[in-house]
């Protein structure tokens, strides 16, 4: 049975390593093509580690987009980037997108969202639990069936809001000043959450490398219990021959 979990364990082992060799080497297939500049420090963490590898990654962004329908997902045909920032804007930038429009123009803000590949499940529980005390409450983890267990760091703080139809403004520019403000605002407190989820990744991999004692294998506290056992019988039985002569 050990020999067969030893085994089990080292294949799982090659295959992981495998993985994050092919995702590493391939070219970044995001619209941006390379790593967010405020996140490049949380990426080369993860990756550093032979536990970890990040599949894919957005430090949070500020987007204008023209055609969309409803729902998240911005990369659908049809869709027309009209402005897209990873920091901060000012609401000229809005102001100056919005008069590209010629349809639907919606304003968004995407918050940081990570997903990294995980070794074991300890490994993704680590990142979890750090993802969840930083203020990503949206996160969680996901086992597919070829064993990749996925840790996915997600927040809730976003906003979309819709400020053209048909090419025609909806709203007037005191109303863009405010979202801007809003927006910025949300852009803030993500870089912030950002930062913090980095200190506790950085603390709990600390504390996870100095605890360099593997947990004994079940057949090493089996044995411990039979030599415990036989010293105690022993102890046991000397005890009861001293006893002996005591009343003899």
């Amino acid at each position: 049975m050990c020999l067969r979990t030893d085994s089990a364990a080292a294949v799982m082992e090659s295959t992981f390593s495998r993985w994050k060799t092919q995702y590493l080497n391939r070219l970044d297939p995001s619209k941006k093509g390379s790593v967010d500049e405020d996140i490049e420090h949380v990426v080369s963490l993860l990756n550093s580690r032979e536990q970890f590898f990040t599949t894919s990654s957005c430090s949070g962004r500020i987007i204008l987009i023209d055609g969309v329908a409803a729902g998240r997902d911005i990369r659908k045909q049809n869709c027309v980037w009209l402005y897209v920032s990873h920091q901060k804007c000012t609401s000229d930038d809005l102001m100056t997108g919005l008069t590209k429009s010629t349809g639907d123009v919606v304003l968004k803000f995407e918050p940081f969202v990570l997903h990294v590949q995980c070794r074991r499940l300890e490994d993704a529980q680590l990142v979890h639990s750090a993802a969840i005390n930083s203020g990503f409450r949206n996160s969680g983890l996901s086992v597919g069936k070829t064993g990749k267990i996925i840790s996915a760091i997600r927040s809730t703080h976003g906003l979309e809001v819709p400020l053209s139809h048909g090419g025609k403004c909806l709203v007037d520019e005191d109303y863009i000043q405010f979202l801007t403000k809003i927006a910025n605002e949300k852009m803030e407190e993500n870089l912030n959450r950002i930062q913090r989820f980095f200190q506790n990744l950085q603390s709990a991999l600390s504390a996870e490398t100095l605890h360099i004692p593997d947990s004994p294998s079940i057949q090493e506290l089996q044995d411990s219990q039979h030599t415990q056992d036989r010293k105690e019988g022993r102890t046991g039985n000397t005890q009861k021959k001293k006893q002996l002569n005591v009343y003899e």
